[in-house]
């Protein structure tokens, strides 16, 4: 596995997206970075890959992503390699600083004397980090769907049943029941739950009667009702909202409305329910580096001119429809988005379809991990939503709810970034130390036939975490 990156700089064209590849390979020369480069100062590039083919040579190369000439000064270059052992070395290390955090439990009687050789038990009962799954109107009225997901997961989101083609197939025909069951659900549960979503620029997945509004004036009023109704009906319900799906990929409502719409969208949300976390929402963002539309560098650009434009935009989502995924380029993108110092959620995580079962689970543990360790990343949702047919293109489960080898995979990670339980006696000065996954605990004490029970959370620091306890 190798972690790359150099500077760049243009000769003969203002600015260009450059893609940096690797050659050969058993598929072609594929991308492993990519920068938007200019002529008047340096670019940063940071990528990686992983070789595995038998090779006696590669070449690093750079080109212009729509292949013309150009001159490219290249500076500074690094290219590391990890074996894989080294690389989860690193993923633990992060987890331990960053998901854990290391608590001492003081016991001591009424007057202050150390309780030596007490008995102390930790339970967690709430993970602080959420992972979830998309769920679909499936799960209503469905007990057993319903309690394996609370089993497993403490985050949610709809599939499709809050986009404007299911919740106003028809004008002026609203159709919220479903939606509301399922905010009640999640709701009875402690279940945090994202808005996904309000907009999305893909004409496919507009509503036929919003696609026929001929009129900008027409169409501007339509979303409009559509942003103030979904936003003060759910208003302070939902943690996120995606405002514009995917719209470095797509743009329909822009068209239409004008370059200024997306950031309009995000001012109008805003203003409609000030404390949800406004996201843009991307995919081939993160999955590869092939795609010139979204590269890490344009999503980043797009954010900080919406931001510039007054947007209020607090989140970064990234989609995660991977393939074959190249764990060394997820970790180099998310530094680089890391820098922008806003939270970064993987929001619809899946393995296409095309590979085997064994194979989708393999990648869905490597995806998992380099998430879960990455100190910028707040949140992963998987996007596996259970019908009857099926799923998008990953289920971690068949209808009967019976693990498939993802599903395997997702329970033993959650079991793994939890701490099912840990105890021990107070030593010689009346304490007992462990380290715990960050969330909340309910702590037993045990000393001469008298329990005391309290609760305590594990929130993110540095420094050890003092409980105090009085026997």
């Amino acid at each position: 596995m190798y972690t790359f990156s150099c500077w760049v700089k243009l000769e003969g064209a203002s600015n260009a997206l450059i893609t940096a590849r690797l050659a050969p390979d058993n598929t072609g020369a594929r991308c492993i970075g990519t920068v938007l480069a200019r002529s008047d100062c340096w670019a940063f590039v940071k990528g990686g890959f992983v070789l595995d083919w038998p090779t006696q040579t590669a070449v690093i190369f750079f080109q212009n992503a729509d292949k013309t000439p150009m001159k490219i000064t290249v500076a500074s270059g690094s290219l590391q390699p990890f074996t894989t052992d080294q690389w989860a070395m690193h993923q633990q290390d992060t987890i331990r600083k960053r998901r854990k955090r290391v608590a001492t439990i003081h016991v001591a009687d009424p007057q202050g004397a150390r309780v030596v050789g007490a008995s102390v038990s930790v339970q967690q009962t709430a993970k602080d980090f959420p992972i979830g799954s998309a769920i679909a109107s499936t799960i209503l009225g469905n007990q057993a769907y319903q309690k394996w997901f609370v089993d497993r997961f403490n985050a949610a989101v709809f599939e499709d049943e809050l986009k404007w083609y299911s919740t106003e197939p028809t004008s002026g025909l609203l159709r919220f029941d479903v939606p509301d069951q399922m905010l009640a659900f999640v709701r009875s549960h402690r279940v945090m739950v994202r808005g996904h979503n309000i907009f999305w620029e893909n004409q496919d997945a507009t509503p036929r009667w919003v696609k026929n509004l001929t009129s900008p004036d027409d169409l501007r009023a339509a979303v409009n009702a559509r942003i103030q109704g979904l936003m003060t009906r759910y208003r302070g319900e939902f943690a996120h909202w995606d405002v514009n799906n995917e719209m470095l990929h797509y743009n329909f409502y822009e068209q239409r409305l004008g370059p200024n719409a997306s950031m309009e969208f995000f001012s109008v949300a805003q203003d409609a329910d000030p404390l949800a976390t406004l996201f843009m929402n991307e995919y081939n963002v993160i999955e590869t580096c092939d795609d010139p539309f979204s590269t890490v560098d344009t999503y980043a650009a797009k954010l900080r001119e919406l931001r510039a434009g007054g947007a209020i935009l607090e989140g970064i989502g990234l989609e995660g429809h991977f393939s074959r995924p190249n764990i060394p380029l997820m970790r180099a993108i998310l530094d680089k988005l890391a820098t922008l110092g806003l939270p970064i959620w993987f929001t619809e995580i899946d393995i296409s379809s095309k590979f085997d079962a064994q194979t989708q689970a393999a990648y869905l543990e490597q995806v998992l991990r380099e998430a879960y360790a990455h100190p910028a990343v707040s949140g992963v949702m998987l996007w596996t939503a259970l019908h009857p047919s099926g799923c998008y293109q990953m289920c971690l489960t068949d209808w009967g709810l019976n693990n498939l080898p993802t599903g395997d995979v997702v329970d033993r990670l959650l079991n793994e970034w939890r701490t099912l339980q840990a105890g021990g006696q107070t030593d010689a000065h009346g304490a007992y130390s462990f380290s715990g996954f960050l969330g909340e605990y309910i702590l037993t004490v045990t000393y001469n036939n008298r329990t005391t029970q309290s609760t305590f959370s594990l929130s993110p620091g540095d420094e050890t975490r003092h409980i105090n306890v009085q026997m």
